[in-house]
């Protein structure tokens, strides 16, 4: 296995990897670097608290049982646990470099992030200011030198880690934690500044500089702060029973995260000696936890939401309008006539909420159905499904409880629905329901007529901003029976399969997905030994799942090109020295995040194609609801082939996927060429 595939894990660092190269990239502007930094840290603690979190337990379980399987895994969870300990340090390293250099960037700028140590008189009198306005309501210290255990400490915060002592007495010290209230306050606080420059301190220098007011009770003259944070396992238990209780479980599973145990400890470098151990013994860390010294600042993912204090032009055009709704038409009328196909960001998410509102308000429309997973938090789209269902219409929600850290949110946004009279839906057992449907039916002329959308993406107009997806607006007959099929089982499941099975046209996970995707792959392995061209492009988040592999593997031998465009994890392994030309796999990773799964098989020239929500992995192909639709329309299907095939012409922002790694670019010949900046122009030109 080894020598065939790559650890996913280690795979999914190198894309980590990929999002470090963006915030060291000098022809990204500066604030978008600072963000890539959050981003680069958002998604390790995320990999810490689900993957790494994962391989605890199960080397665990190895250890207690002599023995583990699990065909995820290609070497033993240890193992794959220090090399994962190996390359975050080694990425924490890189990571500190890079910051050192924007942070000369920012003084560059005339902005400065000042610490509690380089404040004015001016500055310091601000802060102690701030400090009794604004802070010190949050500010609960907590004195542990004896508990016998620690207070709950929240996973995502970040603490000070306070020694107290007096000059004189060094024997004489106590312990405290602090956590810093970044959620309610802030984590950067614009300080009095000179003109022309910005001055910015971090809430914990600012909670540092007023220590000996907070502590003032106890008459210590001497303290050493230094910040740390925990990152914990977020796996909420659950066995697959969808009964009356199933919210009650996912509530309790919520909770219960707060117990869970430490995977990572992540701490300044130069923190006191006895502090540290005292940590170290109270959080119950062992040999086998990741332990990261580091620098001054921590949980940079906060650095996602930097000042806006930068004067750099904002280099994101604004969303198009597509061509089919420059006239103000309905949105419905215009769906009902022709097949649309919306490219988001690159076109306003707009008609989405239109076509909902528009059905709200429309007399002949008499239901909605619709799957989400995860939505913003101020959704346009559930206020429209609820003025819709206020209008008399019946409205139908399938809300994915089990949606990895937007359970809570989910969870509110069932309660707020069932009190406007919607119909929600929580569960299917051993499933998650990943699809993106909806389906409006409506009343035209004596018959019922059924139109809506099938999308890559989740119904979220802000993530829409910056998520790279498809989303096909449609009133096929074919596409839309078939997806009404897929809602009769979400209402009826506990009557069996048989709603979702023999489907035509879309491909359904569990049922028909992955079969169907080895028969088109096997189809081109048969037109490439009678000596057609045969051809497949995949674009997919990640890709893992060894049997669509292997396939892929058989096609490369029977001389079929396959071209692959993954953002995240690809566990096919890629000997570039072999000189394969029949395989090209490349990444990217720019301003916008590639989240779309397209799959593109040339058919003897007449080719089919599929947008999807489903990556190629077990967990999306066995154990979620997946939608993948043909594309009919020929002008559709041709864009969206232009599409691709300007991704696969990257050679800027493009990685070369291969064995080692090394997220090489991919080597600029010619003029130079950036996919999202011409899928912009692409359909700019569009008429």
């Amino acid at each position: 296995m080894k020598d065939r595939f790559i650890a996913r894990d280690i795979s999914w660092l190198s894309f980590n990897g990929r999002v470090l190269q963006e915030a060291n990239d000098p022809t990204v502007p500066l604030n978008e670097r600072i963000k890539f930094l959050g981003i680069f840290s958002n998604n390790l603690d995320e990999f810490f608290r689900v993957r790494v979190a994962t391989l605890k337990r199960m080397s665990e379980f190895a250890d207690k049982k002599g023995h583990i399987h699990n065909i995820d895994l290609i070497e033993s969870p240890q193992a794959i646990l220090e090399e994962i300990q190996r390359i975050v340090l080694r990425q924490q390293n890189e990571f500190n470099r890079i910051w050192q250099n924007l942070n000369k960037e920012l003084k560059e700028n005339k902005i400065v992030l000042v610490d509690d140590k380089k404040l004015n008189i001016e500055q310091k009198n601000f802060v102690k200011n701030y400090f009794d306005e604004v802070v010190r309501p949050y500010i609960i210290p907590l004195m542990i030198e004896n508990v016998p255990e620690l207070p709950y400490l929240r996973d995502k915060s970040l603490y000070l880690a306070i020694v107290m002592a007096n000059k004189s007495n060094a024997y004489d010290q106590k312990f405290s934690l602090i956590e810093i209230p970044s959620k309610s306050v802030g984590r950067f606080i614009e300080l009095p500044s000179k003109i022309g420059t910005s001055n910015i301190i971090l809430l914990e220098d600012l909670i540092r500089y007023n220590l000996p007011i907070i502590f003032s009770h106890f008459k210590f003259n001497k303290f050493e702060a230094h910040v740390f944070k925990i990152t914990k396992d977020a796996e909420i238990d659950l066995d697959q029973e969808v009964g009356s209780n199933f919210i009650d479980k996912i509530s309790k599973g919520i909770k219960n995260r707060r117990k869970g145990k430490p995977v990572r400890f992540v701490y300044e470098k130069e923190m006191n000696a006895e502090m540290l151990e005292f940590l170290i013994k109270k959080l119950k860390l062992s040999r086998k936890s990741t332990m990261i010294p580091g620098g001054h600042i921590h949980n940079f993912r906060h650095f996602m939401d930097f000042p806006n204090v930068i004067a750099i032009k904002n280099n994101r055009p604004s969303p198009l309008i597509h061509p089919a709704f420059k006239k103000k038409e309905l949105v419905s009328d215009i769906v009902m006539q022709k097949d649309v196909m919306l490219h988001f960001p690159y076109h306003s998410y707009d008609p989405i909420i239109d076509m909902l509102r528009e059905a709200a308000m429309d007399d002949m429309v008499l239901s909605i159905k619709i799957t989400a997973y995860r939505l913003a938090s101020n959704s346009k789209v559930i206020n429209a499904l609820i003025n819709a269902a206020r209008n008399g219409k019946e409205v139908t929600v399938f809300l994915e409880l089990k949606a990895r850290f937007d359970e809570e949110a989910n969870l509110e946004w069932k309660s707020v629905l069932e009190e406007e009279g919607v119909n929600v839906l929580v569960g299917v057992p051993n499933k998650k329901v990943h699809a993106k449907l909806c389906i409006i039916q409506k009343r035209v002329v004596g018959k019922i007529v059924k139109y809506g959308f099938i999308s890559t993406g989740n119904l979220n107009e802000k993530t829409a901003k910056v998520y790279a997806d498809q989303c096909l607006l449609t009133a096929n007959k074919q596409l839309m029976n078939e997806s009404s099929r897929i809602f009769t089982y979400l209402e009826n499941w506990q009557l069996g399969d048989k709603p979702i099975v023999k489907m035509q046209h879309l491909l359904i996970s569990p049922i028909n997905m992955r079969n169907s995707i080895v028969q088109l792959i096997e189809n081109e392995i048969k037109f490439a030994k009678q000596g057609k061209l045969a051809k497949i492009i995949i674009k997919l988040n990640s890709l893992t799942d060894v049997t669509l592999i292997e396939h892929l593997y058989k096609a490369i031998k029977a001389n079929v090109e396959v071209h692959l465009i993954i953002r995240g994890i690809l566990t096919l392994k890629i000997n570039n020295d072999k000189g394969n030309q029949k395989l090209n796999a490349i990444s990217i990773v720019d301003q916008y995040l590639e989240h779309a799964r397209v799959m593109i098989f040339h058919n003897k020239g007449k080719e089919k194609v599929y947008i999807s929500s489903a990556d190629w992995m077990v967990r999306n192909l066995d154990h979620r609801i997946e939608v993948a639709t043909p594309i009919f329309d020929p002008v559709i299907k041709k864009e969206l082939i232009d599409i691709i095939n300007i991704q696969l012409k990257d050679n800027q922002k493009a990685r070369i996927l291969d064995s080692e790694l090394a997220n090489k670019y991919v080597p600029l010949v010619g003029k130079k060429y950036k996919s999202q900046e011409a899928t912009y122009l692409y359909l700019k030109g569009k008429k």
